[in-house]
C-alpha cells in the first residue's frame, strides 16, 4: 500500500461544489491528486457545525478533552511515516524534515495533554473584608485558523491542540498550496473524534480566498482567528478583524540574522548557519537571512560556507540524501532571481549560487552586502544569506534591530557578556533570541511568535494557550455586608 492509500488520498479529495484544483508537486510539478473546493454557503455550514459542537464540546472536561488528544496524538504516531512524505510530496521540504514535522505535531499533542490539567488561574487578595477574588479561564468559542503552505500540518497542529483541549472548537482554511496535507491531517484527527461522538469539532474549509479566506476574517461566528502568513497580508487580517473587535493571533514575516563573534565555537557557528539559510530551502519563517561576521572571523567563515555550499545536494526531496528540495512554486524561483537581480542593482555581490536549475529547483545563494542594501529590509522565501561585516557587538545589534521584522535571531559566542547582552533588553529585539544555536528549528515547549511586523502572536508552548481563552474576575461576598472598592461610602 502506498503512502497515499494509507492516508485514504484518492485522485479526488474533499467535499465541495465550487470546482475541482489539482496539487502539483514542487518537485517534478506532476500533479499528485485532485481537490473539490467548497462555496460560500458550503463553508458557512462548517462554521455553523464547529458553532453547535461547541456547546457540548465545552463542557467536557478539560483532563477527558486532554485524552481524546492523546489518542490523536497515537494515531499521528501510526501514520508518521505516511504523512510525512506527503508533506514532501506536497511541499517540497526534504523527507527528514516531512516527518520532523508530523513529529512536531505529536510533540505538541503531548504538551496539550499535560496542558489540559493546568489550565490554571490565579487567586488574590481582597481589600474587602470577607470577599474572595480569583479569575479563572473559559473556552472561547470556535477558532479560525489560516495557515502557510511551508509548514502545512505542524502549524495548525500548534493551534488545534491546544485549543481542543481548551475547549474550543476548529475552523481550518490551509494553504491552497498544499490541501492534500490538511485532508490527511484532518481526517486522522477528527476520526479520534467521531469515536467518541464529537462530530464537527474539527471542521475544514478549502477554498478561494473570496469564499473562505475573506468570510473567516469578517465572521463574528470566529472569536479568534490565528494567522500564518506575510506580513502585508498579515495587516489585512488585523484589520478586519479588527474592525469587527475580534482577536487576531498573527504569526507573520521574519528576517532573522546570526551574529557570530570572533571567538565561537567555528564548527558550531557553521553548522548553525548552514542549516538556518538551506534547511527547507530557505523558506521557513525562521529561516537565517543575514548573517553579520565579526572582523577576525569574516573571512575565513565565508570562504567556509561557499565550500559547505558547493556540497549542497540539491534534488528530489524524497531521496534520503537530499539536503534542498525546490523551492514550492514557478513564482517562488521567479521571486528569488528578481531579487538577486535587485541586489545586484544595489551594489551587494553574489559570491556563489542563486541560478536555477531546472523546475523549482535553485542554487542556494550567497550574497556579501552592506548593512544599508535596500533587499535586506525584505523578506525573500528563497535561499538568499546576506553575509555583512561588522567590527563590534555594539553595531551588530543596532544593525541586526534595523529591520521591520523580529521572529528569531541568534549569537554565536563563548563571551559570557556578549551572550548577556545580546539577551538583554538593549540586545535582539525578537521574540525568539538564542545563544550557540541557529534562527531556525524552535521547540514546541517555548512560546513561537515575534515582535514589530512579525505581529506579536505566541502560539506552541509556555502559556500560549491563553490566546485560546477567555479570562474571567470573580470576587465573591461572604461577610453579610456589602462594603465598596475603594473605601467609597454609598447610602441612601
Amino acid at each position: 500500500m502506498s503512502y497515499l492509500e494509507q492516508l485514504g488520498i484518492a485522485q479526488v479529495n474533499g467535499v465541495g461544489s465550487a470546482g475541482e484544483v489539482a496539487s502539483l508537486s514542487p518537485a517534478d510539478g506532476k500533479p499528485i491528486a485532485r481537490v473539490r473546493t467548497q462555496t460560500r454557503a458550503e463553508y458557512d455550514a462548517v462554521v455553523d457545525l464547529a458553532s453547535e459542537a461547541f456547546s457540548s464540546w465545552r463542557m467536557v472536561p478539560a483532563p477527558k478533552r486532554g485524552e481524546m488528544v492523546r489518542e490523536m496524538g497515537n494515531a499521528l504516531r501510526e501514520q508518521k511515516a505516511a504523512l510525512g512524505a506527503l508533506v514532501t510530496r506536497e511541499m517540497g521540504k526534504i523527507l527528514a524534515e516531512g516527518i520532523g514535522e508530523v513529529q512536531e505535531m505529536i510533540d505538541i499533542a503531548d504538551f496539550a495533554v499535560g496542558l489540559s490539567r493546568q489550565l490554571y488561574g490565579n487567586s488574590m487578595h481582597s481589600e474587602r473584608a470577607g470577599h474572595r477574588m480569583y479569575e479563572q479561564w473559559h473556552p472561547l468559542g470556535p477558532v479560525g485558523v489560516i495557515s502557510a503552505f511551508n509548514f502545512p500540518v505542524a502549524v495548525w497542529a500548534w493551534n488545534a491542540m491546544l485549543a481542543l483541549v481548551c475547549g474550543d472548537t476548529v475552523v481550518w482554511k490551509p494553504s491552497p498550496k498544499t490541501p492534500l496535507c490538511a485532508i490527511a491531517a484532518h481526517n486522522i484527527c477528527a476520526r479520534v473524534l467521531e469515536r467518541h461522538g464529537f462530530h464537527g469539532v474539527l471542521g475544514l474549509a478549502i477554498g478561494s480566498n473570496e469564499a473562505v479566506g475573506e468570510a473567516m476574517l469578517a465572521d463574528a461566528r470566529l472569536p479568534l482567528i490565528s494567522f500564518t502568513g506575510s506580513s502585508a497580508v498579515g495587516r489585512h487580517v488585523a484589520q478586519v478583524v479588527g474592525a469587527r473587535l475580534g482577536r487576531s493571533l498573527l504569526e507573520l514575516g521574519g528576517n532573522n540574522a546570526i551574529i557570530v563573534m570572533d571567538d565561537a565555537n567555528f564548527d558550531l557557528a557553521l553548522r548553525g548557519v548552514l542549516f538556518g539559510s538551506v534547511g527547507t530551502a530557505g523558506q521557513r519563517c525562521t529561516s537565517t537571512r543575514r548573517l553579520f561576521l565579526q572582523h577576525g572571523i569574516g573571512e575565513r567563515m565565508t570562504d567556509a560556507l561557499v565550500a559547505a555550499y558547493r556540497q549542497v545536494r540539491t534534488g528530489d526531496p524524497m531521496l534520503p540524501d537530499t539536503l534542498m528540495g525546490p523551492l514550492v512554486s514557478e513564482a517562488s524561483v521567479a521571486r528569488m532571481q528578481q531579487a538577486l537581480d535587485q541586489v545586484r542593482e544595489q551594489g551587494g555581490e553574489v559570491i556563489y549560487g542563486g541560478k536555477r536549475i531546472g523546475g523549482c529547483y535553485v542554487e542556494p545563494a550567497l550574497v556579501r552586502a552592506r548593512h544599508d542594501l535596500p533587499m535586506i529590509q525584505e523578506e525573500v522565501f528563497a535561499p538568499i544569506l546576506y553575509l555583512i561585516d561588522f567590527q563590534d557587538l555594539e553595531t551588530a545589534i543596532e544593525w541586526h534591530n534595523a529591520v521591520p521584522q523580529g521572529l528569531s535571531s541568534s549569537i554565536f559566542t563563548n563571551n559570557l557578556v556578549a551572550a548577556e547582552t545580546f539577551l538583554s533588553h538593549r540586545g535582539s529585539d525578537c521574540g525568539i533570541a538564542n545563544v550557540n544555536i541557529g534562527t531556525s528549528g524552535a521547540e514546541i515547549g517555548g512560546a513561537f511568535g515575534g515582535e514589530k511586523d512579525t505581529g506579536g502572536g505566541r502560539e506552541s508552548g509556555s502559556d500560549s494557550w491563553k490566546a485560546y481563552m477567555r479570562r474571567q474576575t470573580n470576587t465573591i461576598n461572604w461577610s453579610g455586608e456589602l462594603p465598596l472598592a475603594q473605601g467609597i461610602q454609598f447610602a441612601l
